[in-house]
């Protein structure tokens, strides 16, 4: 079967609702037991205790739930703990703040039975935004081509236990989830039809924050791993794509590119929270 790693940093507001997800889901019949172990990294809130008060509600859903408390914080470190003490080979890497839908795991567990690596995430859906700034950018984000092309992986990505074996434990980087695409070519990455809601930071400020970690993450994988680039093939945001998204939609478009610009201006690297 497989192992769903939930890495969690101070998520009492989210790990339920992303734990019951996980536990609604509908299985396939005849398959051994699947585990979901929560990695909780250098938490200061009731993340622990929320996740162990559901283990017994997990067990009634045919789930074996175990929580981590690791008393460092650091996602990559709470990733090689939680693979560490993973069961089974195929591994659906989740964010605490995603929820997944009924279908999602059953469907990721199907397309991971294969010999051969394979990386599969969902089809994503990005949740609604509250503020004004943030849908506008939402409109935008919805159209970039690391959205509309291949199989993004935003706050889920799965491997089967072939595909496990492209990386040995997790290196001390920004961005682990293009460091994992990107050890699989398109060929080999797969989206499934179940959906999957994925949030977007609320706000100017955090938007900038976050696409300042991501732009760095990427490029910090460019430096130290050039050779994974040959597996990229997100399409390039050209001129011409650029201009008729300003014409169709140019509230979106200038907050998209204000975010950019200020990313851009301001690379200050001493803040790594996500901004929720």
């Amino acid at each position: 079967m497989l192992s769903v790693l939930i890495p969690a940093n101070n998520e009492e507001a989210q790990i339920a609702t992303c734990l019951q997800a996980v536990m609604a889901s509908e299985l396939l019949s005849g398959v051994e037991r699947p585990e979901i172990i929560i990695m909780a990294n250098g938490c200061i809130d009731r993340t622990v205790a929320i996740a162990r008060d559901l283990v017994e509600e997990a067990s009634g859903h045919g789930w074996d739930l175990r929580v981590l408390d690791i008393p460092d914080g650091g996602k990559l470190n709470a990733l090689n703990q939680g693979d560490n003490a993973a069961s089974f080979g195929s591994r659906v890497y989740l964010d605490a703040d995603v929820t997944v839908t009924p279908l999602l795991i059953g469907q990721l567990a199907a397309v991971l039975d294969h010999a051969a690596p394979i990386y599969a995430s969902g089809t994503l859906v990005v949740s609604d935004c509250t503020t004004w700034i943030s849908r506008a950018y939402r409109r935008i984000y919805l159209q970039v081509p690391f959205i509309t092309h291949g199989v993004p992986g935003c706050g889920l990505f799965a491997v089967n236990a072939a595909g496990r074996k492209r990386w040995d434990a997790f290196p001390d980087i920004i961005s682990d989830d293009t460091f994992v695409r990107l050890q699989f070519t398109g060929s080999e990455r797969i989206a499934v039809a179940a959906t999957y809601e994925w949030p977007i930071v609320e706000g100017f400020a955090n938007l900038v924050k976050v696409r300042r970690r991501q732009d760095i993450g990427v490029a910090e994988i460019a430096e130290l791993y050039p050779e994974l680039l040959e597996n990229d093939d997100k399409p390039r945001f050209g001129l011409t794509r650029a201009l008729k998204m300003a014409l169709c939609e140019p509230i979106g478009f200038s907050v998209y590119a204000a975010v950019a610009l200020a990313t851009r201006l301001n690379r200050n690297t001493d803040d790594w929270s996500r901004g929720r």
